[in-house]
């Protein structure tokens, strides 16, 4: 390709998976709620034409390999299996016929389950625990097989609750499941299927795993029959399908497993409970000569899910070492997915050290960005932030299940910098009846967003910041050396605004009253200002703000009022640069505010713990002196902690400049403080309807 950066040039080669070829190394991973027979649908699975328009979109700029979201064998409601809806087939076949026009080649990723690792959530949890709402809701919502695993154990999501052990004639239903709809995808065209998952501690993992798997039948015990379950399956499809027709696994090279609940940060020194290497260059060939044609690889478990769905406290390519050592014993293609950036991987691909690169979130962020980098336009590629507040917010925190909202639940996969992504029904421009002269008070994100999506739109847009720079509070948030996607979002946005050339940008320029403004219709975006904190001494403390921006220096000794998302990064960077951080916080565990996904803070929570990172929960701040802060904590009595410098961060307030009314619309933190999907999506809601 022409205009190709050399040092990508490896990522647009052909390769083989059994005698299907690629035409590039680049592979559209799997995430939930992208499968194209729907995802968690009250009236069962049907074939889902978002998701559809979703993968052709990226078909067509560019993306080699596509893999869809897990397909559930069984639906999750009713309990249909997913091989008898032959509608579904024949819509897949239309689907097929169009993906292949592109030059695109597509699998369909087919899951056994989740077992322990399925997300029960606050509504679901207390159903089951009742075995008579429990038995009332099966012919529905059967949670007992929703949570079937290969031995009696605690739930991830909910420990309170013992996952039954899975029969074998259920396992055998499974298999045959498997081989029924594989064979069906064959038909309508599909190039392959994909099995999850020996892989972040879904079922198949579970059983392959001696530490969840205490069976003492054929599908337990030994190393065979631990892994008797994943090597049945693709030996059932391949009797099914043929011998040539490819079957992908999604694996995980190590769990890096501590126990229930407890992953292993990066460099941790830990004992591996789950599956080291060792087990794992045994498996890879043993899975790869019963019959798999591709690993589909990276690292973790729900109990250390900040592997398989990296935060942006994990480093870049961060599964890379590990799966490119796996390749060694096979024969087969290896993909490596977390966090890949395309000048590593290109490079790791040119050096044979794996095949090919797997992405996942940067494709819903930016549908166009494959195409954008051949065009030697990677400037223009608007960044994954690794946030999780659109894609894959399940939260959860001491004493709660998954705490996410039913409505995320049911329509995952979305972006919160994107809002056309999965929802384009909802979300999608179109040129204004009425061009008008708009006017955005607040250049932050919610600002630019407003400015950005108002000039798409026709209208001629005034943007007034106060400051001599774009950003708004987000230059302070993406201030932390970890944040270097956040800069280079925060440098997409200008690029953007610079080349819309119906919005003039008014810097140092703050504006007091609306009324003085000479437009048709006003948007307030000033954000939000920090929460005070009643106390002596408080006026001694540095704001999180001032903090993040350098404004003041902090000693060694460094307590941080406020185990809240900031608060917690805060203490994060406070650590990587050498200084020794103290959390105190009100609530009974760090970072309990829903909508935040599991994978960022129990990274969080156990890089503190396993780096000794004082954490007081529970307890508040009552006097903040010279000396240190006086804590006091549930059982009420007083600590003193010492502290060269005290570091607030107990929340904001929304600061409008002005309110809602008539021709006014207030958005992003001036309305409700929230973060950048709140804040993304609610610019949106507005500004396509003016």
């Amino acid at each position: 390709m022409q205009n190709v950066d050399p040092k990508y040039q490896a990522l647009f080669t052909p390769w083989k998976i059994g005698n299907v070829e690629i035409k590039n190394r680049i592979v559209l991973c799997p995430m939930g709620g992208t499968s194209l027979f729907g995802w968690f649908e009250l009236t069962g699975c049907k074939f889902d034409k978002e998701a559809a328009k979703f993968f052709l979109e990226r078909a067509k700029n560019n993306v080699g390999l596509i893999i869809p979201g897990i397909a559930p064998l069984r639906d999750t409601f009713w309990g249909k299996w997913l091989w008898q809806n032959e509608k579904m087939f024949d819509d897949l076949k239309v689907f097929m016929d169009e993906i292949h026009k592109t030059g695109a080649k597509l699998f369909i990723q087919l899951t056994a389950g989740m077992g322990r690792s399925w997300a029960i959530t606050e509504l679901v949890g207390p159903l089951h625990k009742n075995k008579f709402t429990r038995a009332i809701l099966k012919p529905i919502l059967d949670t007992s097989h929703e949570l079937a695993c290969p031995s009696p154990q605690p739930a991830r999501w909910a420990p309170d609750i013992e996952c039954p052990e899975m029969t074998v004639e259920q396992i055998h239903e499974i298999i045959e499941a498997f081989a029924k709809t594989a064979k069906l995808c064959k038909q309508a065209g599909v190039d392959g299927v994909e099995v999850h998952a020996v892989h972040e501690g879904y079922l198949l993992d579970q059983f392959s795993i001696e530490f969840y798997n205490k069976r003492t039948d054929e599908y337990g015990g030994s190393f065979e029959n631990r892994y008797r379950f994943a090597t049945d399956v693709v030996k059932a499809i391949k009797e099914a399908c043929g011998e040539d027709f490819p079957v992908s696994l999604r694996y995980s090279v190590e769990s890096k497993l501590k126990g229930f609940a407890e992953g292993a940060v990066p460099g941790e020194d830990y004992i591996e409970v789950g599956r080291g290497m060792e087990e794992s260059e045994k498996a890879a060939k043993y899975l790869q000569d019963a019959g798999y044609d591709m690993l589909n690889a990276d690292n973790g478990t729900y109990d250390s899910w900040y592997w398989a769905h990296p935060p942006m406290y994990m480093p870049q390519n961060c599964n890379l070492e590990d799966v490119a050592h796996i390749k060694q014993f096979v024969d087969i293609p290896v993909v490596c997915a977390g966090r890949m950036e395309p000048d590593v991987g290109a490079q790791a691909i040119a050096e044979g050290r794996i095949d090919a690169m797997g992405v996942a979130r940067q494709f819903l962020t930016d549908p166009e960005w494959i195409t954008k980098m051949i065009e030697d336009r990677t400037e223009d590629i608007k960044p994954c932030i690794c946030c999780h507040s659109g894609c894959f917010n399940f939260s959860s925190s001491k004493g709660h299940y998954n705490t996410q909202d039913l409505t995320d639940t049911m329509g995952l996969a979305r972006c919160a910098l994107n809002p056309e992504t999965m929802q384009s029904k909802k979300y999608h421009l179109e040129p204004a009846k009425k061009q008008k002269k708009i006017a955005v008070i607040g250049g932050g994100i919610g600002g630019m967003e407003a400015a950005i999506v108002c000039a798409k739109r026709g209208h001629t847009v005034t943007l007034y910041e106060k400051t001599d720079k774009l950003g708004g509070v987000f230059i302070a948030a993406a201030a932390p050396e970890f944040k270097e996607k956040d800069k280079l979002l925060i440098a997409w946005y200008e690029r953007e605004i610079a080349r819309q050339a119906n919005i003039t940008v008014m810097f140092n320029t703050e504006v007091n009253d609306v009324k003085t403004l000479d437009a048709d219709e006003i948007i307030v975006a000033t954000g939000a200002k920090a929460r005070k904190l009643p106390i002596p001494g408080s006026a001694g403390a540095i704001e999180a703000i001032d903090y993040l921006l350098g404004n003041k220096e902090v000693g060694d000794n460094v307590v941080v009022i406020g185990g809240g998302l900031t608060g917690c990064e805060i203490a994060y960077d406070l650590y990587l640069k050498g200084k020794k951080p103290t959390v105190v916080e009100m609530q009974d565990d760090l970072i309990t505010t829903p909508g935040i996904c599991l994978a960022n803070t129990s990274y969080l929570r156990d890089f503190f713990r396993a780096n000794k990172v004082p954490v007081h929960l529970e307890a508040s701040v009552s006097e903040i002196t010279d000396a240190g802060v006086v804590v006091k904590h549930k059982d009420g009595s007083t600590e003193m902690i010492a502290a060269d410098s005290v570091v607030l961060s107990v929340g904001y307030l929304p600061a409008p400049v002005a309110k809602k009314s008539g021709k006014v619309h207030v958005i992003g933190d001036a309305a409700n403080v929230g973060n950048l999907r709140t804040v993304i999506w609610g610019a949106w809601d507005v500004c396509m309807k003016i």
